[in-house]
């Protein structure tokens, strides 16, 4: 059995009365830098539709804000046999609009998980492995699975349930515009407005601890000067990823705290490696490259080699973050401590381009994100000036909002770009399969691997891995299936992202390894 902790919602965007003192607000508002690509809690994986869902919507588990897991819908899991797991239902628990709460819905969540149209972080690599899910009795269920799954709730017990009375037919359209925005969560909807905010109020029959807020407004401000000044002006109460050139401004102030956490996030570097012709790769005068140079391993570690990662950090992000040599920081399985990463050579990467018979260079563009973390309109700048300092002709640097960005870079319109991973688990794994596994839609693997990138050795390992049910062993055939991925550049980790929340006096943020700016870690000073 485990621990139950308090659930307090997810404060996006939370309305404050100016006069209250924070003791006795009753309203939270929160800046937030990226809104929603959608309100269905399953369209998406990605860290801006769950902080989003995660104030209206239950999972099995949920994790506390050093990613150890906890209790949600579901009381307790166990393994009948390698690939049986028994899970406890939470008894009592009822919809926002007065059902109950069944195992149905349980079942009915997970299968339709699998295929949500469209989406830009697909949830199918968290029920690759689902084979059935059989209702035993109302609040009882058993998940049967395709093959041994040691951390099966890492995977689908962190999907969010709906009712299953919506049915079948239920759209992704159907939440944008309210009808289905059903949850057991602690905060139920009010209404959106999409580019401005989505407000919510608490939810006076919620199963666990009474909401701490009568209502949370999720306020979207891209610009993080726009933010500063809101936070700075009172007008939201706590803001998130402070730009790196405020942060040592609020740390001086007496009327703001500033709350800050090494994160799971590794920001990397992803290369089109699925196409003989990529759609931003030219020769070294501009014109269209009938062969794709990304799929040589050469070429993608000249790149590597190209990129001052220490520099990125300190100048770019003042410090803000942590260069990275592999997908997951040390404390999660999987960790291997003995990659380091890449060293800043030009030399040796002008080697390498000259033996994949590239020794003039050759073109490409650099895509990447305004608005989804600190500054990373400027490192996607950096990227393409250390690019061209090693040689290579930088046809431009695009950066995009991010809930453009992401559904393109999805759909592989870019050949060279920069994205991001946020690990919400005990180990690697969710992070290689749906990053570096081999594309496999039927499977439900490499959901997120934009590039295309696919190793039959490192899938091997990752499958053996995925398998193994005592943890040492896994976590070593993690950390070898991360050392084939990392030797071959599969993609090029950057940099593990440094958090920082600012929030008004009597505001307590508890800093999130898994980056909720979420109510579930908002208080308010006793």
């Amino acid at each position: 059995m485990f621990s139950m902790i308090a659930s307090r919602a997810l404060g996006l965007l939370v309305v404050v009365t100016m006069a209250a003192s924070p003791a006795r607000a009753t309203d939270l508002i929160i800046g937030r830098a990226t809104e929603q690509n959608a309100l269905d809690p399953q369209f998406s994986d990605l860290g801006n539709d769950v902080a989003t869902a995660e104030n209206m919507f239950d999972a099995m588990i949920r994790f506390d804000s050093k990613l150890r897991i906890q209790p949600g819908l579901a009381l307790s899991w166990k393994p009948l046999d390698p690939m049986t797991w028994e899970i406890r239902l939470r008894p009592g628990v009822k919809f926002h609009d007065g059902s109950d709460f069944t195992g149905e819905d349980v079942a009915y969540s997970l299968k339709r998980a699998r295929n949500v149209p469209n989406s830009p972080g697909p949830l199918a690599s968290f029920v690759r492995q689902v084979k059935d899910t059989e209702v035993v009795d109302g609040h009882t269920i058993r998940i049967h699975t395709d093959v041994p799954t040691p951390l099966l709730m890492d995977m689908p017990g962190r999907i969010f349930i709906i009712p299953a009375r919506l049915g079948p037919q239920v759209t992704t359209e159907d939440f944008n515009a309210g009808r289905a925005m059903i949850g057991t969560g602690a905060y139920r909807f009010l209404k959106a407005l999409p580019g401005d905010r989505v407000v919510m109020e608490a939810n006076p029959g919620y199963w666990g601890e009474k909401p701490l807020f009568k209502t949370i407004t999720l306020r979207f401000l891209a610009n993080a000067a726009s933010r500063s000044a809101a936070l700075l002006s009172g007008d939201v109460d706590v803001i998130e990823q402070i730009p790196p050139s405020d942060i040592g401004l609020f740390q001086k102030r007496r009327d703001l705290s500033v709350f800050s956490v090494v994160s799971t996030r590794i920001v990397y570097l992803a290369m089109d490696q699925g196409r003989d012709e990529s759609p931003f790769i030219t020769d070294k005068d501009g014109n269209p490259l009938k062969v794709n140079p990304l799929k040589d391993r050469r070429v993608r570690l000249a790149l590597s080699k190209m990129i001052n990662r220490k520099m990125i950090v300190e100048r770019v992000l003042a410090g803000a973050g942590e260069p990275a040599g592999q997908l997951v920081p040390e404390g999660m399985g999987g960790y291997d401590p003995s990659l380091h990463p890449m060293a800043f050579d030009l030399a040796g990467a002008r080697r390498l381009l000259a033996e994949a018979g590239y020794p003039h260079g050759f073109g490409l563009t650099v895509h990447g994100s305004n608005n989804r973390f600190p500054n990373d309109s400027q490192m996607a700048q950096a990227l393409g000036q250390m690019f061209s300092r090693g040689g290579l002709r930088v046809n431009g640097v695009d950066v995009l909002p991010y809930n453009v960005y992401a559904p393109q870079a999805t759909q592989r319109k870019y050949s060279v770009f920069d994205f991001s991973y946020g690990s919400i688990a005990s180990s690697s794994l969710n992070a290689l399969v749906g990053v570096l596994a081999s594309y496999d839609a039927a499977a439900g693997t490499g959901s997120l691997n934009r590039a295309r990138y696919s190793n039959p050795q490192f899938d091997e390992k990752l499958r053996r891995a995925a398998s193994e049910f005592d943890e040492a062993t896994r976590n070593k055939l993690l950390g070898e299936a991360t050392r084939v991925a990392i030797e071959d550049a599969g993609i090029l980790p950057l940099y593990w992202q440094r958090l920082y929340w600012a929030a008004r006096k009597g505001v307590v943020v508890d800093p999130d390894r898994g980056e909720a700016t979420s109510a579930h870690f908002i208080s308010l000073e006793k």
